[in-house]
């Protein structure tokens, strides 16, 4: 199927200046970069767009800086690091737009790198401006975007350069729309959606669209602890929105009009205490104490997770089933996370994932790599499957027509 945008296959760099929309906002502790996922999905772009005889002029941004320049969110300190990974040389340029922008651009060779400093010292960034967007565009031939963890914001550097130059996806892009169509937009059925997290509240949109997409819903974390009281269930100490119990009881009247089977833990995991390895028991939902907390799924609920997910031909993930970070409770999201992760490998399953809790959970039980497609974008991807219009997509869509 061809796809709605235009991808590297389409592009004619060689010679050519090319701008290339990147995301390098890496989780850093005391000025050292903790996590280089992010850097190394981004190397096949700038390796091929380098080999085909591009110059990869690099935009990204760090950090939320206010009122212009600051050391503390420069993307200096990440040249060296994007350098050893790439395996060549990557030049630095004090300034995304202007003389220092022009000057070293005017210094590179075909198939060099450069990466330009933090596009959101300038206002103009977030505020998509059209003198900056042309600031922008006045340094490259053609613009690349390959960060989809941005493509939810209608900033200068992810929508407004892609209506200025010939614009096309990334590898990293292009991996990431064909693996969430092939998740909701045209999938292989049944579809079965993980959803998991504290809150309903935060998650309300997404739980309304999954539910007209997905046959199978299953909910975990916190937030099904509210369904669980919705339906009179006692859940003791556990979190719960309490408020929220005519919504939790409507949203089940809604999935059911819409054919989604609804899937509430039958059993949890309880604890007095919400620590490590705190003393816990597996109970039925119909038998949680006064002074309990429901920390994670029990072994029932983990059996049935697992024979839906033996039906389905396409998973959707995000959000873990409990308290993942503390043991035992990763037990329920371990094991039903390496279920899929078989069945993926079998062939059996189409799997996308993301979020940060949830590739956090798949990293800890060791199965990221299995998934079909683990989305790093966060923000975007949770608007994805909201069913919102991502600007930074829409702009390719609308520049390759």
């Amino acid at each position: 199927m061809k796809s709605s945008f235009r991808t590297l296959d389409d592009a004619d760099v060689r010679g050519k200046r090319v701008l290339v929309r990147v995301d390098l906002n890496l989780p850093m502790e005391n000025g050292r970069v903790t996590d280089t996922t992010r850097i190394d999905r981004i190397l096949p772009t700038i390796r091929e767009i380098a080999e085909k005889g591009g110059k990869v002029i690099l935009l990204a941004h760090f950090g939320r800086p206010k009122g212009g320049p600051d050391d503390a969110n420069s993307l200096k300190p990440i040249v060296p690091i994007l350098a050893e990974h790439l395996r060549k040389p990557v030049a630095f340029a004090s300034d995304c737009v202007g003389e220092p922008a022009k000057s070293a651009i005017a210094k590179m060779r075909d198939g060099d790198v450069l990466l330009c400093e933090n596009t959101r010292f300038h206002k103009g960034e977030e505020k998509n401006d059209p003198a900056f967007v042309a600031a922008l565009a006045e340094l490259g031939d053609i613009y690349v975007n390959d960060a989809f963890s941005a493509a939810h914001r209608a900033h200068a550097s992810t929508e407004g350069l892609a209506h200025k130059r010939p614009a096309y996806a990334g590898r990293t892009m292009q991996a990431e729309l064909e693996a969430l169509g092939k998740a909701l937009d045209n999938p292989m059925r049944p579809v079965m959606a993980v959803i998991g997290g504290a809150k309903i509240s935060t998650k309300l949109e997404l739980i309304g669209n999954l539910m007209k997409k997905v046959d199978m819903l299953a909910i975990g974390g916190a937030m099904a602890n509210t369904f669980l009281a919705a339906g009179g269930k006692e859940i003791g100490k556990s979190l719960c929105e309490k408020d929220l119990l005519d919504t939790a009881r409507a949203i089940l009247k809604d999935a059911a009009a819409a054919s989604c089977r609804i899937v509430l833990p039958v059993d949890a995991s309880v604890a007095q205490d919400f620590k490590a390895h705190a003393p816990s028991k597996a109970v039925d939902v119909d038998h949680v104490g006064q002074s309990d907390m429901i920390l994670d799924i029990g072994p029932k609920t983990v059996d049935a997770v697992e024979r839906l997910l033996k039906e389905a031909k396409t998973l959707v993930w995000n959000g873990p089933f409990g308290a993942f970070e503390l043991e035992p409770f990763d037990k329920g999201t371990v094991e039903v996370a390496r279920a899929a992760a078989r069945l993926t490998e079998n062939g059996a399953l189409l799997s996308v994932a993301g979020g940060g809790d949830t590739v956090a959970a798949l990293n800890h039980a060791g199965v990221a790599e299995a998934f079909t497609y683990v989305s790093t974008a966060g923000g975007a991807f949770l608007e994805w499957l909201e069913g919102k219009t991502l600007p930074g997509v829409a702009a390719l869509r609308t520049a390759s027509t």
